[in-house]
């Protein structure tokens, strides 16, 4: 189970605090460690609903705040929250009255497509994946077209077409279409003041033997998780259980496998998401066991982020449920540190729960971690077989 504490505090500090220059704003940068936008001062136990991860050096107008976040002015009718700490005070930069896009690149290397945007300046972005086909949408807050020719060359292989409207007066919107339906993954960074868009490519070969897959045991160190009702087993002992048994049945079937950790150690969430990029996974898969206030709740659920990850969840929880346990579902727009990372499809599984007394003897039994790795597995093959028809 995922648990979070959280505090906030709405205190508002007047505008014309903000600055001593005489503006009603201040003007700052993305900095530190994973920064992100979140839509409001709404939370739960995962926080609040983030607008997407950026890159650092980012402009930002902040035009009011909190003790913890500031409100920042993305374009004239759109506006978001930052914490603090992910921001620092530029004195030097002033924010002028628009600010310009430039001409467009669409290539390849040997293992991804690249769009390459010119800006003026390093302005915040949202992402959105669509299907139906399948797109990214990505809004340039701030932007204003001057964008008179897109190139594309031919060693682009993933990208099928790329263009852009101009959605709002400042808002840029590109449209990146992919040549399939499933998203395999993309990240988005800046090369001085060019927006970068790396986009994976499917892999060639749709076999588990062939492909690269991280393992997460959730939680760890001093950090327990969840307790069972009964026998108070710690789910940070178990996840790793089940986790190490998935290793050795993906092994067996030839992938290259990576564990954020194979013993009880204390490993933060973004330790764990360097680790994840520093390997490159096709996919990823996060074991966690469940808890809830009501013990008559059971049953397995797998949990995604963004759209274009759902098939990979829905695969492993129809396998899942074959294990004769409840279904508890499929959960979309799930605000965890581990479901963020756009860069690989990822699921996290959580397998039954601690909670509940039926749950708690199946996770108990070695037996049963040994099933559990077979039916992700399964899961994950026949995502495959399926990405392999479309």
């Amino acid at each position: 189970m995922i648990r979070f504490s959280f505090i906030i505090c709405i205190i508002f500090s007047p505008l014309l605090v903000l600055s001593q220059t005489g503006n009603k704003y201040l003007v700052g940068r993305t900095t530190g460690e994973l920064p992100f936008l979140e839509y409001g001062l709404g939370a739960d136990r995962l926080g609040g609903a983030k607008m997407g991860l950026l890159d650092t050096s980012i402009v930002l107008k902040i035009v009011d705040s909190t003790v913890i976040n500031y409100k920042v002015q993305l374009s004239t009718a759109h506006y978001a929250w930052i914490n603090k700490a992910n921001v620092r005070i530029d004195t030097l930069t002033r924010i002028p009255s628009y600010y310009l896009t430039n001409s467009w690149l669409v290539k390849g290397d040997s293992l991804y497509d690249y769009v390459s945007i010119g800006l003026d300046e390093r302005l915040p972005y949202r992402v959105t994946q669509l299907l139906e086909p399948s797109r990214l949408q990505i809004d340039i807050l701030g932007a204003t077209s001057n964008t008179n020719w897109i190139t594309q060359r031919s060693s682009a292989k993933e990208v099928k077409k790329a263009w852009y409207e101009q959605s709002e007066d400042d808002v840029f919107r590109v449209i990146i279409e992919l040549n399939h339906d499933q998203h395999w993954g993309y990240s988005l960074y800046y090369e001085g003041k060019k927006l970068m868009v790396r986009i994976k490519r499917q892999p060639d070969t749709l076999d588990l033997s062939h492909l690269r897959i991280a393992i997460d045991a959730g939680h760890g160190g001093d950090n327990s998780g969840a307790a069972g009702t009964k026998t108070k087993i710690l789910e940070k002992n178990y996840t790793l259980k089940i986790a190490k048994e998935l290793e050795k049945e993906l092994l067996l079937e030839g992938a290259d496998v990576f564990m954020t950790r194979k013993k009880d150690t204390t490993l933060s969430m973004p330790e764990r998401i360097d680790m994840l990029k520093a390997f490159a996974p096709d996919l990823l898969i996060s074991i966690h066991l469940n808890s809830s206030a009501k013990d008559s709740v059971s049953g397995v659920s797998t949990y995604y982020r963004y759209i274009g990850f759902k098939p990979l969840t829905a695969s492993i929880l129809e396998s899942m449920v074959a294990l004769g346990l409840n279904e508890f579902g499929n959960v979309g727009a799930f605000n965890f540190s581990l479901s963020g990372p756009t860069e690989y499809p990822n699921c996290l599984v959580e397998v039954a729960f601690l909670s509940n007394k039926d749950d708690e003897q199946l996770i108990l039994d070695p037996e049963f971690h040994k099933a559990v790795a077979c039916q992700i597995t399964e899961g994950i093959k026949k995502w495959l077989l399926a990405t392999k028809r479309k």
